[in-house]
Order: C-alpha cells, then sequence, then structure tokens
C-alpha cells in the first residue's frame, strides 16, 4: 500500500524567492515502460536535506531534555540548595533522567512536531511543543496521582520548564541553520506554480521575497490553454512569465512535473475545483505537496477557519477583533512593560539625554505631532537625532530623497543627522522616550508605523485602516526591512497586522524586533 503525501492547504502565497541551485529533493528513476497521460506512476519527489533536518531537529530536542534533566538532578540532589524534605532514594530519578528524554521526544512525536510541514516556518511548531509538553506534563501527573508514586516537586517543576525552554532555544537555532542554508540556495522545495495571469504572476513575485520560506520556482503550468502554447512539452521554450519559463498546461501537469522535478505544486485560487480534485488524484502517492493558494492574501491565523456546508468546505473568517477583552489585556501588558523598562532602564535614559543635550544644541527630547488610533493626534517623544534646523533644511534635500513615491523622506546618509543621532539610530535607541506614550496610553509596543498627519492626508480610503488600532514601537515593518520598505510594502504589513492581530503574534514581533535590532538592517 502506498503513502500518501499529497497535502492540501488553504493558505496565503508562500513568501519565498526563486533559486537556481538544486535542492536535494530528486525523482525516482522513471520506468521504462510508457506511461499513460492518466496517471502518474513512477515520479517520487524525496527530500535528503529535509529528512536530515529532522534528525538534526530531533537531536536537539533529546539533548534538551537530557540537559534539562540533568540540571533538575543536580539541582535537587546534586547539594547546591537545601531541601527540607530528602527522598527515600535517588534511584528512580536516575531512571527518570535516562527515561525523560526518550518520552519526550514520544510525545513529541505524537504531538506531530516532526511534520515537514510544521518544520522551519511559521509558528505552528511551536504551537506542537507547547501541546506536547502540556499533555506530557499532565499524564505525568495523573500516573504519579494513579500510582501514588512519590515524585519530587523541586526536580519536575525544574525538569519540564527547561526542557521546554530548551527545545525552543534549539528550534530556533535550527530553524536560522536552515534559513541560512536557503539564502545560500540549498534546502529549498522546487514549486512549480499552477496559474494564469496575474493569479500566477503574483505567486511568482511573492516567492521571490524572501529566500528562508525555501521555494525555488522552477516553472509556471497555465491552468487553461493560452492559445499560442501547445500542449507538446518541446514545443513551448522561448515562453515565460517574470523569467520563470512555461512549462505546460493543467491538462499535462504530470509531465511538467517530470521534466521540472517539481517537489510542490502551488495552485492559485482560480482553479475551478473538478480540475483540483483530478489533480489531487494523479499526485497520490508521488509525496509531491500540494498548495492552494487563497484570494485573501493579508488573512491568516485564527481568523479562518474551515466550515463544512453541505459537503462543500467553505472558508470562515471571523471579523478582526478591534476591541474587547484581548485588547484590555494588551493594554494592560503594555503599560506594565513600559514602565518596568522606564524604571529599570532610567539610567540609561539619562546618560543618552546628556548625551545629545551635549554636543548639539537643542532640547534632549524631539516632540512631534503624529495620528494615533481613530486619527487623533498625539504628541510623539524620541531623543532628538537631527540638528534643530533639520525642517528647513528638508526643502534643500527634497531632490534627493531615496524614497520615490514621495509620501516619505529617507537618506542613508542625511547631513541632518548629528554624530551621536546616527549612533542612536543605528541601534533604534533614539525610539525609547516612545515608552511614555506607551505609558500614557497613545501607542502600543506593537502596532503600526505612527504616521504624520501630512501623511494621513494623502491617504488612499484603504489605508486609513492603519488608523484603527495604535500605532507601535514596533511591528511587522520593523522585522522586515524598516527604512528599507518601500511605501506600498509597509502599508501591507501594516494592514496585514491590523487584521490578523493577536497577542501571540505580537510576542513574536518583539521576539524578532530583538534580532532587528541587533542585525541593524534599515537603521539609518
Amino acid at each position: 500500500m502506498q503513502r500518501i503525501r499529497v497535502r492540501t492547504a488553504v493558505l496565503d502565497p508562500v513568501d519565498a524567492r526563486a533559486a537556481e541551485a538544486a535542492t536535494g529533493r530528486t525523482p525516482a528513476p522513471r520506468p521504462p515502460q510508457e506511461q499513460d497521460d492518466a496517471t502518474f506512476d513512477g515520479y517520487r519527489a524525496r527530500v535528503p536535506w529535509e529528512r536530515r533536518y529532522s534528525w538534526l531537529v530531533l537531536a536537539l530536542d533529546a539533548a534538551a531534555c537530557v540537559i534539562a534533566a540533568g540540571v533538575a538532578y543536580l539541582v535537587r540532589f546534586g547539594g547546591l540548595i537545601k531541601f527540607d524534605l530528602k527522598p527515600v532514594s535517588v534511584t528512580p530519578y536516575l531512571a527518570m533522567s535516562v527515561v525523560l528524554p526518550l518520552v519526550w521526544v514520544l510525545s513529541l512525536f505524537l504531538g506531530r512536531a516532526y511534520e515537514s510541514r510544521f518544520l522551519g516556518n511559521g509558528s505552528e511548531e511551536f504551537r506542537r511543543i507547547l501541546n506536547s509538553a502540556a499533555h506530557l506534563t499532565a499524564v505525568v501527573a495523573v500516573v504519579s496521582y494513579a500510582t501514588k508514586a512519590e515524585l519530587a516537586r523541586a526536580y519536575v517543576l525544574i525538569a519540564f520548564p527547561a526542557a521546554l525552554i530548551l527545545t525552543v532555544l534549539g528550534r530556533f537555532a535550527a530553524r536560522g541553520y536552515l534559513h541560512r542554508m536557503r539564502r545560500n540556495g540549498r534546502g529549498l522545495h522546487r514549486v512549480l506554480v499552477v496559474g494564469a495571469g496575474d493569479s500566477a504572476a503574483s505567486l511568482v513575485r511573492l516567492a521571490r521575497r524572501d529566500p528562508s520560506a525555501g521555494w525555488s520556482v522552477v516553472g509556471v503550468v497555465l491552468d487553461r490553454s493560452p492559445g499560442r502554447h501547445s500542449h507538446d512539452y518541446s514545443d513551448r521554450g522561448g515562453f515565460d512569465l517574470l523569467g520563470v519559463p512555461i512549462v505546460g498546461t493543467s491538462e499535462s501537469l504530470h509531465t511538467a512535473i517530470r521534466a521540472t522535478h517539481a517537489t510542490t505544486v502551488a495552485i492559485s485560487p482560480q482553479m475551478d475545483g473538478e480540475t483540483l480534485r483530478r489533480v489531487l488524484w494523479m499526485l497520490e502517492g508521488s509525496d509531491v505537496d500540494v498548495l492552494v493558494s487563497s484570494a485573501l492574501t493579508d488573512v491568516t491565523g485564527p481568523r479562518i477557519s474551515i466550515r463544512p456546508v453541505a459537503g462543500l468546505p467553505l472558508l470562515h473568517i471571523e471579523e478582526p477583533e478591534l476591541s474587547g477583552a484581548r485588547r484590555a489585556v494588551k493594554g494592560l501588558f503594555d503599560r506594565s512593560v513600559a514602565l518596568t523598562v522606564l524604571l529599570l532602564c532610567s539610567p540609561l535614559f539619562i546618560t543618552l539625554a546628556l548625551a545629545v543635550r551635549l554636543t548639539s544644541r537643542g532640547p534632549a527630547i524631539f516632540r512631534q505631532v503624529r495620528v494615533g488610533l481613530d486619527g487623533k493626534h498625539f504628541t510623539m517623544f524620541k531623543f532628538r537625532s537631527m540638528y534643530i534646523d533639520a525642517e528647513e533644511r528638508k526643502k534643500e534635500l527634497e531632490s534627493l530623497n531615496e524614497r520615490g513615491e514621495g509620501l516619505l523622506f529617507k537618506m542613508r546618509d542625511d547631513p541632518r543627522v548629528t554624530r551621536v543621532g546616527k549612533v542612536l539610530r543605528k541601534w533604534s535607541l533614539d525610539e525609547l522616550p516612545q515608552l511614555l506614550n506607551i505609558a500614557n496610553g497613545t501607542m502600543s509596543l506593537v502596532g503600526p508605523r505612527p504616521p504624520l498627519p501630512s501623511e494621513v492626508a494623502k491617504y488612499e480610503d484603504e489605508v486609513h485602516r492603519r488608523l484603527m488600532v495604535k500605532p507601535g514601537l514596533t511591528g511587522l515593518w520593523q522585522i522586515s526591512g524598516r527604512s528599507d520598505l518601500e511605501w506600498d510594502e509597509s502599508v501591507r504589513l501594516d494592514l496585514r497586522y491590523v487584521q490578523n492581530w493577536s497577542l501571540p503574534l505580537d510576542f513574536y514581533i518583539l521576539w524578532r524586533t530583538v534580532f532587528a535590532v541587533l542585525r541593524r538592517e534599515g537603521a539609518y
């Protein structure tokens, strides 16, 4: 019985950049007999690098649990900390320290945390780790209660959280390694895009943005005959879409997959259900992944669910939650973090303020009117990084604006920036006084970029949706290129945040912000 690995997912077009290098996935040799057009026997998409990566992740998970178990044993029984109660024997804990890594890995396996579709991208990988850890903890608690096992609570309270934290850190390290491989043209999926016109072109463009997503677009298959292009592969030479060769139509998809050695098929939403069903049947047993793009390119996460109606799976789209309990929790979290950082970092604030004040004329804090929630104006605070005549000199530099759309003014070597200001901007330290805005409720830790009134006056209708939430100290724009982003791209990211806001997304953006600041990309 053949293993079926055809996966169907409704998702946003995956952001990735096409790469010409080999991906390590090779099909099995074609059988010598002639293949019938209606079948797809003999083709297997194998992924040697993916299997090696899975073994690497498994080894890191086991090592994390071994370290956690060792630390818990040393803390509880190594005399590092004095405990009033001493267990009758430490032998069960030695045995548990050996067995726990095996049980931990088995729990992650049962929680499907090693499935290739979750490894290396997205938050689902970490959600499954958390779920597996919670289930294992519950099982250990129930078993110990049922068997009346005398377990030292300190051991359990140290071992399980430590194993979880080290596992997550190990997964982050493995993901960083995989992304470096992909930026160097290795560890990629050979993707065949199926579609026509703008839908196929959109998938190809999106597939070139982020090499860490691991897509190498090797060809385009048109979902219908375009007239000039015949169904015979050898007669289609010279035609391409955005530099990607057109290798056939949906009627000859199996031929195109064989010719390009594709391992993933990405289908645009225009394909009709009957044709899609035939494609899925044809690819059964080939180990080729099937991804179906959604027309809702910026609606993701918990807002999307599948609702079957009369046997037909329909997408149910929840309204974005812009008020309510979760918003109150977000506000409480924002203010708590802002006040804590302001208190703990007050010596740093005083030092930076003195550095600004003593090296150039003018106040240490720069105040500027920005537009916030529901279009209300507020005063935003920053450490002054420019000379006090910066606004007057801006008119002289308009011709040197590196942002072609004109809504924003950006220069890499802006002569209005002071020497201290360059350092502040390089490390994003000039943004720290915005914690005062967060503390007074006019800004949030995470949100869209706070716009100027002059920018808002030029907004198109849909761009006003950025004002439906509080502007943020950081956001998707901050972790995606900052000043290097084009205007349209920064708007798209801000609108995507507004539509898909959630607390887990905020935590993810805050985590990524740390690395964005350290890389200093787009900071000028």
